[in-house]
């Protein structure tokens, strides 16, 4: 018997149904169901929520968020090799489990899911960093989840709380810090899976603000802030060239000087950079 639950531990489970992770998907798997559970926990109170899960592969989380009380997971997985062992979670946890095999970048899952709603997943490295940008760069604002509890490799998450002047700063910060709070919450060194990865992780939990910290148009400001990134060792006034024709006015409205590079520039000077842009 595992700690959390009735069903058989992970380490079984996967050598019954001969799972491998496959580097092709991303995978590695996290087999320590009190770890699990742990990382559930940061996502905070679950009984009132729906939780949507990107890649539970053999459902290690999944029985994490379960049996801290989520009323209801979606959990979305490409694997079909993983869908029987989703299917016996499912039947352990009559009515709280939905599970979708097929690809979370192309699966609208506000069909399947009822306000409030967060999300949480040890995301699949190959697809991470697109689905965070996804739900941090939706059209209106608040989204339509809650929080963020998400495992990344930690150079990822260390990019998502980074501050200006850390070699980590950039477009990951200020999308993540424009219009949520975000924190490293756990860590976790490679040998906690199967297979081990060459780098540690991390637990980054974001909560949703109700406003932005600061008026920027959300086109505008991720233009400027990719551009701006993409060439961070220039100076700003060379790496946004074209942005606006009066650009250096532009950025000395938004207190920043032309000569300045894009790690030195903080999100309260990119979200007014963005608005003097807008007018131009």
């Amino acid at each position: 018997m595992s700690a959390i639950d009735n069903l058989p531990p992970l380490r079984d489970v996967i050598a019954e149904h001969g799972l491998s992770a496959r580097k092709s998907l991303g995978q590695n798997f996290l087999l320590d169901l009190n770890l699990t559970a742990k990382i559930a926990r940061q996502a905070g109170d679950l009984r009132e929520c729906d939780v949507l899960e990107i890649g539970p592969g053999p459902g290690g989380l999944t029985r994490g968020l379960l049996s801290e009380g989520a009323r209801k997971v979606l959990a979305i997985e490409k694997d079909t090799r993983c869908m029987p062992v989703l299917e016996q979670i499912s039947a352990a946890y009559p009515g709280q489990l939905e599970v979708i095999n097929g690809d979370a970048l192309e699966i609208n899952p506000l069909a399947h899911l009822t306000p409030p709603i967060r999300i949480a997943a040890n995301l699949p490295y190959n697809v991470g960093t697109e689905l965070l940008v996804r739900w941090l760069t939706p059209k209106e604002w608040p989204p339509f989840w809650q929080s963020l509890t998400l495992m990344f490799q930690r150079e990822v998450a260390e990019r998502i709380v980074a501050q200006p002047g850390s070699k980590a700063y950039g477009r990951l910060a200020i999308l993540a810090q424009w219009r949520a709070d975000a924190k490293i919450v756990m860590h976790l060194p490679p040998g906690a899976f199967t297979p081990p990865p060459k780098v540690s992780s991390a637990v980054v939990h974001l909560t949703a603000l109700p406003e932005p910290k600061f008026e920027a148009d959300a086109s505008t400001l991720s233009h400027v802030v990719a551009k701006a990134f993409n060439q961070r060792r220039k100076m700003l006034r060379a790496a946004l060239k074209g942005t606006a024709p009066d650009l250096e006015d532009r950025l000395l409205a938004a207190g920043i000087q032309p000569t300045e590079r894009a790690e030195q520039v903080s999100l309260e000077q990119f979200c007014a950079l963005a608005r003097e842009i807008k007018k131009a």
